[in-house]
């Protein structure tokens, strides 16, 4: 499937059908429309020559259009994070694609307090320069049939890539990850497959299209689908989102676990009352905030897992397959195999190991990385770089990443371990994250970062009772707000490094 190509049957035949109801401008854009703006903007596009652009939009219906537009012109939009550092991501992003042209908007700008740069293109001012007769022109072209006007378009390939984009940069510098219209569309499939999705569905749009999870599950699965895209730039605006889900009847939301505690703090009973579908991912989704949608809305918090590399989806929970504390089931179209961390060879049921996957939904590789690419990928299979269990049932239990091992005393020792035991001891209240620092004797120690002060001596009685010694923290340190990236996720680099500034190493 050539994602384009098919958002261009579904906007015919929906036509008069809600695509994007942008709740933060207030604009609602029917499928025709949709169809019409983005083939205008692919006009405009075009007549850049580079085959990349940077897209820096917050998610709204100008984002969806935009990316619509680039994609239409024969081009691939390299989405870039505006939520910390704008200014050096585009830059980085510039360096790292070779193109110069960023499509980026005026209040976002504004907003951030970040410089025009060489090469932006303001959004504001490409909607300002449309003449009448271009809108003309481009009604009476998306009045084609999708067959003539699929071949007016430049030509395109599934395995073409239709986006680049860049990993978080929690642990070291981004990579750039280009994905196909191959990779998201089986990903799609899937998720269409095992969440019987429908056009009827109204998505919750309020991730950042820069990150995998919403330039999938925000933009491009509801237009494949044919369903209501409910978009909100600031998925942080614990209070509005709630209010909003239950003003849209949204049905399905996804978000990181720390959006979904938000969330659960300051929403009412009934806000969430027609949402069959509340799908957390990025990140570890603790038992306390899945119970407090059980007891708060009566509706179950289906854990995900996938990566940037693969599109993201490898595995999810649904409300009829549901395992809480695992990662779900492998989805129709990947392989998954648990592999020893020495040999690489499959490890049995219940054996933990690292994580591969495989399947049309997996990268082709690193843009302009050739070494890493190298490292991560084998005979097809990709290597996540976490650990995790397969159960008996198939399904998949994640046990950290690789990164966040650490050898001490000799031993490999968890701190996502420690932090699942270190949660189950915290007032509900109480974020926290585990982080080694270096140590002259035992190559490191634990440190607990917790987001007020605790009982420090109750907290480590409890976690001597259930771990061993040497995955007890042997200090805890407060840091009033754990960082965290634009896309939710903790921000492990910038807490090591506050933690370390803090202890004596």
């Amino acid at each position: 499937m050539i994602l384009h190509h098919q958002f261009i049957r579904n906007a015919q035949k929906l036509s008069s059908k809600l695509a994007i109801d942008d709740k933060m401008l207030n604009r609602k854009v029917t499928y025709g429309k949709a169809l019409i703006a983005s083939l205008i903007l692919a006009k405009k596009f075009s007549k850049f020559d580079e085959g990349e652009i940077g897209v820096m939009i917050p998610t709204s219906a100008g984002a969806v259009l935009a990316v619509l537009g680039v994609i239409m012109a024969g081009k691939v939009p390299a989405m870039i994070n505006y939520s910390t550092g704008a200014a050096d991501n585009c830059r980085y992003a510039q360096r790292k694609c070779g193109f110069q042209t960023i499509i980026t908007s005026k209040a976002l700008l504004e907003r951030i307090k970040c410089p025009v740069l060489p090469g932006m293109i303001l959004l504001e001012d490409v909607m300002a320069s449309i003449s009448p007769l271009e809108k003309v022109s481009a009604a009476l072209k998306a009045k084609l049939p999708a067959p003539v006007l699929i071949s007016r378009l430049p030509h395109c390939h599934e395995d073409d890539n239709v986006v680049i984009l860049f990993t978080s940069g929690s642990e070291k510098d981004p990579k750039a990850v280009p994905l196909t219209h191959r990779n998201l569309a089986v990903n799609i499939q899937d998720l269409s497959t095992v969440f019987a999705l429908r056009e009827d569905d109204i998505v919750m749009s309020i991730l950042p299209l820069f990150h995998v999870f919403g330039f999938n599950a925000n933009l491009w699965m509801p237009l494949i689908v044919g369903a209501t895209s409910a978009t909100y730039a600031n998925p942080l605006e614990y209070k509005k989102i709630p209010r909003l889900v239950k003003e849209t009847k949204a049905t399905l939301i996804a978000a990181t676990p720390i959006f979904f505690a938000g969330y659960l703090k300051e929403s009412q009973p009934g806000d969430f009352e027609h949402v069959r579908i509340a799908l957390p991912g990025a990140d570890k989704t603790p038992e306390a905030l899945r119970q407090g949608y059980r007891d708060k809305h009566n509706i179950e918090l289906c854990e995900a897992y996938g990566t940037t590399e693969t599109s993201p989806g490898i595995s999810v929970n649904t409300p009829t397959h549901n395992r809480p504390g695992s990662i779900g089931l492998p989805l129709p179209s990947v392989e998954v195999k648990i592999a020893d961390l020495e040999t690489g060879a499959p490890l049995a049921v219940g054996e933990e190991g690292k994580i591969l996957v495989k399947g049309d939904n997996v990268m082709k590789g690193y843009l302009g990385d050739v070494e890493e690419t190298s490292l991560r990928m084998h005979d097809g299979w990709y290597d996540t770089g976490d650990m995790g269990v397969m159960d008996e049932d198939g399904y998949l239990w994640h046990r950290g990443r690789l990164r966040r091992f650490v050898k001490v005393g000799g031993e490999m020792v968890s701190l996502v371990r420690t932090e699942i035991v270190l949660e189950q001891l915290l007032p509900a209240e109480v974020d926290c994250c585990v982080v080694d620092v270096p140590d002259s004797k035992k190559g490191a120690r634990l440190i607990a970062a917790v987001t007020t002060a605790v009982d420090v001596k109750a907290i480590v009685k409890g976690l001597r009772a259930q771990l061993p010694q040497i995955s007890v923290p042997k200090a805890f340190v407060v840091i009033e707000q754990l960082p965290k990236m634009g896309s939710g996720k903790i921000d492990f680099r910038r807490i090591t490094e506050q933690v370390r500034a803090q202890v004596t190493v």
